[in-house]
């Protein structure tokens, strides 16, 4: 029988190989979606590592189980950071499509060098 950690760790590993996959793409818009799907993978890490308790009062209280804040704090303030530095992704790749015409990662199709590049 698989416990939920197993599939919590698989879960995450097979969304962080997706992200590297796409990361290592030779176009700007996989780059974007996996370094966003990084973004995920860390946010699910950092709740598994902060485990999930269930009643258990958020703030401190006479006795009893307390959850651990900081967990969903860091969560949080990873996604605010994760959509602004995708939309600043987002910005550089559409204006490297501007400036050089192409949505390659290193502004050139594929087998093509520069010198090739100027004779066709």
């Amino acid at each position: 029988m698989m416990s939920l950690e197993f599939l919590v760790a698989s879960g995450i590993g097979a969304v962080t190989a997706a992200g590297i996959y796409l990361i290592l793409r030779g176009r700007t818009w996989p780059v974007v979606l996996g370094l966003s799907l990084l973004g995920y993978a860390v946010n699910v890490f950092i709740f598994a590592m902060g485990r999930l308790w269930q009643d258990a009062a958020p703030i401190l209280s006479a006795g009893g189980r307390v959850a651990d804040p900081l967990p969903q704090a860091l969560v949080l303030t990873a996604i605010v950071i994760g959509f602004a530095t995708t939309g600043f992704v987002i910005e550089l790749a559409l204006r490297s499509r501007h400036e050089t015409g192409s949505d390659h990662v290193d502004g050139q199709a594929a087998g093509k060098t520069p010198e090739t590049r100027d004779r066709t």
